[in-house]
């Protein structure tokens, strides 16, 4: 019986260190669109979204997260930033319909970006 609890407990542990490993290579931020952006082929309303992203790139998939929902999961590219950057930066692009579009995201106190890939233009 104690072979058995030992060996439970074993198990146990091995799962929780190899869901922690996977864990590292998780990424989230928090970031405000303060206006509506096309980002891939869905219009994202201005608030707050959670992103997020698996590895380091530099091509990862970027999901965004409204109230709890994924709205978009786009192709991205991480990118290193200047780490001197004081507050969370949206780059937008305006179309030829005067559509704006995310173009990057600059992660404030990191040295990180997220670039999107344009497209129809």
């Amino acid at each position: 019986m104690k072979q058995v609890k030992y060996t439970t407990l074993l198990f146990i542990l091995a799962f929780m260190s190899s869901t922690g490993a996977f864990a590292k290579d998780s990424y989230r931020h928090s970031v405000r669109i303060p206006d509506s952006v096309q980002v891939g082929g869905t219009q994202l309303k201005p608030g707050k979204y959670d992103v997020k992203w698996q590895g380091t790139g530099p091509e990862i998939q970027v999901s965004f997260v409204h109230d709890g929902k994924i709205v978009a999961t786009v192709p991205g590219t991480l990118k290193t930033n200047d780490p001197n950057v004081t507050e969370d930066d949206i780059v937008t692009d305006t179309t030829s319909a005067h559509a704006k579009t995310l173009k990057e995201i600059d992660f404030s106190h990191n040295k990180e970006s997220l670039v999107f890939q344009q497209s129809g233009m």
